[in-house]
């Protein structure tokens, strides 16, 4: 997470011992609610905008009892950490004030109160009643899933009344969505989000002017389809979406590359070479234009190969060489 993997409070010294670790680091803490429920020293600043209320929140994160060296709860060790709503996947009060008050990239330490965190019961067997719990949170990345889904169910004619920027921002924010969920390999999801992203940027007609912005978009929207298509095993939906991201910019290298790639998997072989060298000539050093070329030479190959064979089977010495049954 880029923290210690030993409890911070644990390690901090000082020269008054009436003082545990967690009073002494307070001491130097920011109050974020107001009550100094909830405490903050941010390790690593972070940027952009602040995570909106309801947002969905891609963090990484490890809970700390005071004393204790190792956490009692980290999810540190997952190789993709699982996208969290708040005020649904978030439990504790402390750690959504926390997030609500962090941007982009942050790395940050919280100190909880047990108003904040586990309250008067604790959490047996693991949290003792009326405990406070140091966290370190980094958040990673967030989704403002909230006004996408408000948008997306609004008619298209309501959708119509509202600026162009706010159509191009939920848009992204599905793709964005989507992009999460296929790195998740759920495929089945990612396609969904694709597909509303799509939806949204086809129902909207932009000024001349503007109309480059929403094709620039339409183009992304596009290549992350036919790569889903592809991931689904469904070749044919893949090409398509391929073609139409080549009508926006037929130069495009990525585009070119699936719609090879959906060619090689149909056995088109002609049309999969005219794809990739296509994309070759784009992106000559690319290595993964060249090694499906590679993979093309080699089915080839081992296509004309069966075909051979096939003929001297058909047209072997002594075979009519007919086809077809004689009357």
């Amino acid at each position: 997470m880029g923290g210690s993997a030993r409890n911070p409070g644990v390690l901090q010294r000082d020269d008054s011992p009436s003082q545990s670790p967690y009073q002494r680091l307070s001491q130097r803490m920011l109050d974020i609610s107001g009550d100094r429920g909830v405490l903050k020293d941010v390790i690593r600043e972070g940027a952009g905008e602040l995570v909106t209320p309801d947002a969905s929140v891609l963090v990484k994160y490890s809970g700390y009892l005071e004393h204790m060296d190792k956490p009692f709860d980290s999810n540190c060790f997952r190789k993709t950490p699982r996208l969290m709503k708040l005020g649904e996947d978030i439990t504790l009060w402390g750690m959504e004030l926390g997030l609500l008050s962090m941007r982009r990239g942050e790395l940050a330490r919280f100190l909880f109160t047990p108003t904040y965190a586990y309250g008067t019961l604790g959490c047996p067997p693991l949290i003792p009643p009326n405990t406070t719990v140091l966290f370190e949170i980094e958040l990673l990345d967030f989704l403002d899933s909230a006004e996408s889904d408000k948008f997306c169910a609004l008619s298209a004619e309501q959708q119509g009344q509202f600026p162009l920027q706010k159509v191009l921002k939920v848009a992204a924010t599905e793709r964005e969505f989507g992009n999460y969920l296929f790195r998740q390999n759920r495929f089945y999801d990612a396609r969904t989000r694709y597909k509303r992203a799509l939806m949204l940027l086809h129902r909207r007609t932009a000024p001349a002017e503007e109309q480059h912005l929403v094709e620039t978009a339409k183009l992304l929207v596009f290549l992350n389809l036919s790569f889903t298509y592809l991931k689904l095993e469904r070749p044919t939906m893949a090409l398509r979406y391929g073609e139409q991201a080549l009508v926006i910019d037929q130069k495009n290298a990525k585009a070119l590359f699936r719609c090879g790639q959906a060619c090689l998997l149909m056995t088109e072989y002609q049309k999969a070479r005219d794809f990739l060298v296509r994309a070759q000539r784009e992106q000559p050093f690319n290595h993964d234009i060249n090694n499906e070329l590679k993979k093309l030479a080699s089915y080839y190959r081992d296509y004309m190969d069966r075909e051979r064979e096939m003929c001297h089977r058909m047209f072997a010495p002594g075979d009519s060489g007919s086809t077809i049954g004689e009357n």
